[in-house]
C-alpha cells in the first residue's frame, strides 16, 4: 500500500472513528435565528443523504449522480473492519466510475435503510462535516462520515467514508 494511500485512509478512518453524536448538532452562530438556519440546513443535508442513499441503492443512477460534487478533489473511501479489505477512489472521475460499473454489474436494487433522523452535522459557511451510525440490510453495522457542500443554495456530497463495522447485515 503506497504512503499516500495509507495517509489518506488513516485521516478517513480516525475522523469517521471519532464518534457520531446521537442528536442533530450545528456549528454555527449563538443566537436563535443561527439555531434556526441550523436546524433548517441540518434537516436540507440528511434529506440530501437520505436521497443519495436510496438512489445508490436503487440503482438509480442519474438520481445518484445530482447529490455529488463533480470536481477532481472528490473522494470515496470503504474499509471494512469486519475483513481488513478497503477500497479508495480519489477524484470525481473514478467515484463516478466505480459507482456506474457497481451500478450495471449489480442492478438488483437493495432495500433501504431507515432513513437518517439524525447525525452529527457541523456546518461551517458552504461547508458541512456529518457523522453518523447506520445499520443497512447488506453492509450491517456502518459509520459513515460525508462532507459536502453548498453550491448554488444546494447542498451536494464532496467526500464520503464508510466503515463496515459489523458485516453480519
Amino acid at each position: 500500500m503506497s504512503a499516500s494511500l495509507l495517509l489518506v485512509l488513516s485521516l478517513a478512518v480516525s475522523a469517521c472513528l471519532l464518534g457520531c453524536a446521537a442528536g442533530p448538532s450545528a456549528h454555527t452562530g449563538d443566537g436563535p435565528a443561527e439555531a434556526a438556519d441550523a436546524e433548517r440546513e441540518t434537516a436540507l443535508i440528511l434529506g440530501v443523504l437520505n436521497a443519495e442513499t436510496r438512489a445508490a441503492l436503487g440503482r438509480d443512477y442519474r438520481a445518484w449522480r445530482e447529490h455529488w460534487v463533480h470536481e477532481p478533489y472528490v473522494v470515496k473511501t470503504y474499509t471494512n473492519a469486519a475483513d481488513g479489505t478497503s477500497s479508495v477512489m480519489l477524484g470525481w472521475a473514478a467515484v463516478d466510475d466505480f459507482v456506474r460499473s457497481y451500478i450495471e454489474d449489480h442492478p438488483t436494487p437493495e432495500p433501504p435503510p431507515e432513513p437518517l433522523t439524525s447525525a452529527d452535522v457541523q456546518i461551517y459557511g458552504d461547508v458541512a462535516w456529518v457523522t453518523y451510525e447506520q445499520d443497512d440490510a447488506d453492509q450491517g453495522l456502518k459509520r459513515e462520515s460525508r462532507r459536502l457542500e453548498l453550491a448554488g443554495g444546494v447542498w451536494r456530497i464532496a467526500g464520503m467514508h464508510t466503515t463496515i463495522l459489523d458485516a453480519s447485515g
